[in-house]
């Protein structure tokens, strides 16, 4: 028992394991063929070299249609210049160490940190069959949040924007702006970073092409809002989404949602005395995770590495000894939104209620208004006891 309970927190353990789910969903993947994701991805950098449109449909290279900034060509590239069988493994393996640095830099205790790492390891393995880039756009949250801590306004600017500039969710990094030290540099920080980003693709393409780019990509996103919304399709598992689908109802509108979520999110920033207190700061992270994943109609099942994440730390947050009504709200969000999408969950349920009427979503909302609630009425001291 002691051998077991020191294995699971022997760090290099776990970034072994980590490691060894990167590496075993890309192998299955790439030799199903099945790694349409990485293909769109891979093109992102060659169309841009050949001057094409990013954002049109290429059937005979890949399905889908991509939704990536292009600033994203560069930062793929040093991937799709490789084999497939190589790029492909590679960019699992990327992805992953950046959101395990990423959470190793949490201002949590030693044993809470390894939590995390277990609670979300399923969840990152939904994300590593599908070869997201969302592992990273968690990473990118998480670790703004972090550099924020540690008053490295410069480098937590420069995530900031180069979420926003590859897939715009790194925006919500904005949301640690109140907790930020020198707001000043911070926001001169932003400018620079989004200069940089913005021009450092002219570069190494012609300006006209990419500000082209950037007229087609907002196109593509306007359009792709529309299609999301609808009653079958495999993404909008977000709460509007789970509204539509249980109501049948295709046409109820995103903005009261979206109304009510932000004043729910923005109400705890009133609290400005709590802002000392790293359990509130925390929370906020946790917040900042799943609301950017709920209240989205992009939000498909492999997005959700970045809303677990955000379930993981608060549950870490919580005073022990747990509440048993938490501990059910957790065990609750482990089967119906981490282990739904696997073999592990019976698939009659899976094809028959929790798809069709996203039901992913639910665990993750209920959490979400359990945060709210805590960061608008739990009464935050100086003790930060999660250090």
């Amino acid at each position: 028992m002691n051998f077991l309970k020191k294995l699971i927190n022997d760090r290099r353990f776990i970034f072994f394991v980590w490691i060894l789910l990167a590496i075993i969903a890309g192998l299955k993947q790439y030799t199903k063929g099945s790694y349409n994701n990485y293909l769109i991805f891979k093109h992102v950098y060659i169309h841009a070299i050949e001057r094409l449109n990013l954002y049109l449909t290429y059937p005979e290279q890949y399905g889908d249609t991509n939704h990536y900034g292009p600033f994203f060509s560069l930062l793929i590239a040093p991937f799709a210049v490789l084999p497939d069988a190589i790029g492909t493994i590679l960019w699992q393996i990327a992805n992953t160490v950046f959101l395990y640095f990423a959470i190793k830099q949490l201002p949590l205790a030693y044993r809470k940190v390894n939590a995390v790492y277990w609670i979300i390891a399923h969840e990152l393995l939904t994300a590593l069959f599908s070869f997201q880039f969302n592992i990273s756009i968690a990473a990118i949250i998480v670790l703004t949040f972090a550099l924020i801590e540690k008053q490295k306004n410069f480098w937590a600017a420069m995530l900031i924007m180069l979420g926003t500039f590859v897939k715009l969710y790194g925006i919500v990094g904005l949301a640690f702006f109140f907790f930020v030290k020198k707001k000043w540099t911070f926001i001169a920080s932003c400018v620079i970073w989004a200069l940089v980003f913005f021009v450092l693709p002219m570069v190494f393409f012609s300006p006209g092409y990419i500000f082209q780019c950037y007229q087609d990509w907002y196109q593509s996103l306007s359009e792709k809002q529309a299609l999301n919304a609808s009653l079958t399709s495999m993404q909008d598992i977000s709460l509007m989404g789970m509204v539509r689908r249980i109501t049948g109802n295709i046409s109820i509108p995103n903005l009261p949602f979206l109304a009510g979520g932000l004043v729910l999110f923005a109400l705890p920033y009133l609290r400005v005395k709590a802002y000392s207190n790293l359990d509130f700061r925390l929370l906020y992270l946790a917040s900042t995770l799943i609301f950017a994943v709920i209240f989205s109609n992009s939000s498909e099942s492999p997005t959700y590495v970045i809303a677990f994440t955000g379930v993981a730390i608060w549950f870490m947050v919580q005073d022990r000894p747990y509440s048993s009504w938490l501990v059910v709200l957790f065990v609750f969000a482990l089967l119906l939104t981490s282990f739904s999408p696997s073999d592990l969950f019976p698939k009659f349920v899976r094809e028959n209620y929790i798809k069709p009427y996203s039901l992913k979503a639910l665990p993750c909302i209920l959490v979400w208004l359990v945060i709210s609630y805590q960061l608008i009425f739990k009464k935050f001291d100086q003790v930060n006891a999660n250090t």
